[in-house]
């Protein structure tokens, strides 16, 4: 089902149960939008992405990079990512997401999609790095793309799109009982960036 129309409300929990996403609409103006998509597309320390799947070590079309406060590691899909300290672009869009939702990050994955065949299979943020219940914060620069969840044992699912300069947010027990993909589609020949906000807790 369609989550919400263009007159959402930002206190409103999308999810029927067993979790919390708000939806906070556009945080930049779209020339704002438009300017941090290209410099965060030439700047950033993009890389191929990495996973290791059924004792295969394999890599994606999709690039990432992985930028924090300190130089930290972070472990998902049986890959260890070492953080960047921040660029100056990604901590001003930080602390307007900060002040936006009132949550506090020390990282972020940094996710580039080229174009709608490149997507984002069902999972959960759930590594144990993670602050335990936080806040993700999940920003979106480019093509607008449809974003799922699917509770994990009922199955229901809720999908909607995320606009251009948008920010939502996961929180609470969402990532204990709701995986969440990013489907691929023919009909987007144009690129995402996505912005994943988050709090480590566990330095390794």
């Amino acid at each position: 089902m369609k989550l919400f129309d263009d007159n959402f409300d930002t206190e409103k929990n999308y999810l029927p149960y067993d979790g919390t996403v708000n939806y906070y609409g556009t945080l930049f103006t779209k020339e704002e939008s438009d300017a941090y998509f290209q410099t965060l597309f030439t700047d950033l320390a993009w890389k191929n992405d990495e996973a290791v799947i059924f004792g295969k070590h394999l890599f994606t079309k999709r690039k990432v990079a992985w930028y924090g406060d300190i130089p930290f590691s972070y472990t998902y899909s049986g890959i260890q990512k070492t953080a960047l300290l921040w660029e100056e672009p990604l901590l001003a869009i930080k602390k307007a997401v900060e002040e936006r939702c009132q949550e506090t990050f020390n990282a972020c994955l940094c996710n580039l999609y080229h174009d709608g065949s490149e997507g984002m299979a069902w999972h959960s943020d759930s590594e144990r790095d993670l602050k335990k219940h936080g806040a993700i914060a999940s920003l979106t620069f480019g093509a607008e793309r449809k974003f799922a969840f699917k509770h994990k044992e009922s199955k229901e699912t809720v999908s909607f799109p995320l606009a251009h300069g948008s920010l939502l947010i996961m929180k609470d027990e969402t990532q204990d009982h709701w995986l969440h993909r990013l489907p691929p589609t023919t009909k987007i020949a144009t690129p995402r960036i996505n912005l994943t906000f988050r709090t480590i807790v566990k330095v390794s």
